[in-house]
């Protein structure tokens, strides 16, 4: 089992900044791949960014590209996403994922990931 909290959301002006964190325990969190999703009212949880388990690559949805960095600390076990010039229609709830993915990783794909955290709300105004 690996465990996910997520922190860091809460209400920014639009053309803003954020970071979200995920902490992650219960196994060794260096053979995950790491993936931040989203899932605004009403609308299908969305890709937003992965990580390879090495760190090596990164992959971005294409609502955020040039704008969101993901990074991953393995000595903290942690997974992070800067969001920077945060428009409304980024406003969602921001959930982490965890797949073990030593091979092939399936980075936008939300049913390859067994575990996820409980999620943190972005609220970006206007």
């Amino acid at each position: 089992q690996v465990q996910l909290v997520e922190s860091g959301g809460g209400l920014v002006q639009a053309g803003g900044s954020l970071r979200l964190s995920c902490a992650a325990s219960g196994r060794t969190f260096s053979n995950y791949g790491m993936g931040w999703f989203r899932q605004a009212p009403g609308k299908e949880r969305e890709f937003v960014a992965g990580i390879l388990w090495s760190g090596r690559s990164t992959y971005y949805g294409d609502s955020v590209k040039g704008r969101f960095t993901i990074s991953r600390d393995d000595a903290k076990n942690s997974v992070y996403l800067q969001m920077n010039s945060l428009k409304p229609e980024d406003t969602a709830v921001y959930y982490c994922a965890a797949q073990y993915a030593t091979y092939t990783y399936y980075y936008a794909q939300p049913n390859k990931y067994p575990y996820w955290g409980q999620g943190t709300q972005v609220t970006v105004s206007s």
